[in-house]
């Protein structure tokens, strides 16, 4: 099947993911079988845009989803710190997601593909690990920080409306793709390593074990994942598998920890990563609750928000990595970069913005 025809909407999709979702789109149409439309819920170039748009905003969404056949909603806030307050994290990730899908149902909207994250399943508080696990996978989520939650109950609202009823006696159609960690050109994340990197002498800052292993995904790979899903959802055989379910997207890339991950990308620029954590495993969590504490008891005067906290030392010392078997079975995903091509195009990415970091360090210094 394909997206002939398809008028879609992409939410957030100025952002490091959503922009690689439009870009595919726009490729699918130059090839003859694309969208009819590609539309925007973000500020954009090139496309019908709906500038400034805020998920928040209700009549913004109704217009947004007009005459749209397919939304792929990838907008929320990301905060892993504590930067953003929880009144803001929940109103744009949960209510935000909530009014979009209820709007989608007013307006006919037949397919609807959410981004959820890695975070929705763990690691959980205990920091139990997992190797190489599957949607089927047996697994304890405890409360874990806001932004996992957040994502969650965002995830569980749009399976659960699929199979509403539609205006046009067809039924709502949605699923969820849980991504890895993405790397890849334009990571924010990414530019913040680097960053701490050459203000190190080149030498990352070791912020998990080596045996901490995750598997992250190139940002293309879940992107295209989008796109493949999409295009199940008009296969009518397909649609029948994939539909108020979930999946986890990730690749070939090799399993590492969160640091080596930093080193594979950039040691052939010539960074290196330092050996150990700056401290025991176990101080360093009590150094995170020292912090928080300090950050709790100066609330009333100030607002403190610590660099690390134990939610995500845990996250970023937990094993836990995820097949992509499922997705593939059930509708064809199969990922559109190899681990040395998504390497090449991260690290020429990031060649070329090694001077502009530099003299952006430089300036902030001086």
């Amino acid at each position: 099947m394909s997206l002939e025809g398809l008028r879609c909407l992409v939410t957030g999709a100025g952002g490091f993911l959503g922009r690689r979702i439009v870009r595919q789109l726009l490729e699918e149409g130059r090839e003859g079988d694309g969208p009819a439309e590609v539309r925007a819920l973000d500020k954009a170039v090139g496309l019908e845009a709906r500038e400034g748009g805020d998920i928040r905003d209700v009549a913004t969404l109704q217009t947004a989803v007009q005459g749209i056949s397919l939304v792929i909603h990838t907008a929320c806030i990301i905060d892993i710190l504590g930067h953003v307050d929880k009144r803001t994290l929940w109103d744009v990730n949960v209510r935000g997601t909530q009014l979009l899908l209820e709007s989608c149902l007013r307006n006919n909207v037949s397919y609807f593909i959410y981004t959820s994250s890695i975070e929705v399943t763990g690691p959980n508080c205990r920091g139990d690990p997992i190797y190489d696990g599957d949607e089927d996978t047996a697994y304890e989520s405890t409360q874990g920080f806001l932004y996992a939650e957040t994502k969650r109950e965002a995830e569980k609202s749009v399976l659960e409306m699929d199979g509403l009823p539609l205006k046009d006696g067809s039924s709502f159609v949605t699923c969820a793709l849980r991504s890895m960690y993405l790397y890849g050109e334009g990571s924010i994340f990414l530019q913040g390593h680097l960053d701490e990197s050459l203000q190190n002498n080149r030498t990352f800052l070791r912020i998990s074990r080596s045996q901490a292993l995750v598997n992250p995904a190139y940002v293309g790979n879940v992107a295209w994942a989008h796109i493949q899903a999409a295009k199940a959802m008009r296969d009518p055989e397909k649609v029948k598998r994939i539909r108020g379910r979930f999946y986890f997207v990730s690749d070939d890339t090799p399993h590492v920890s969160y640091s080596d991950l930093n080193y594979e990308l950039t040691k052939e620029l010539g960074f290196s990563v330092e050996p150990k954590l700056p401290m025991p495993l176990t101080i360093f969590y009590w150094y995170a609750m020292l912090l928080e504490t300090v950050s709790f008891l100066l609330r009333p005067f100030v607002r403190y928000v610590p660099s690390v906290n134990r939610c995500l030392l845990t996250l970023l010392n937990t094993p836990f990595s995820f097949s992509y078997r499922k997705a593939q079975r059930d509708f064809g995903y199969v990922p559109r970069y190899k681990w040395e091509e998504a390497k090449q195009l991260t690290s020429q990415w990031i060649e070329k913005v090694i001077p502009l970091r530099t003299a952006y360090l430089k300036n902030k210094t001086n």
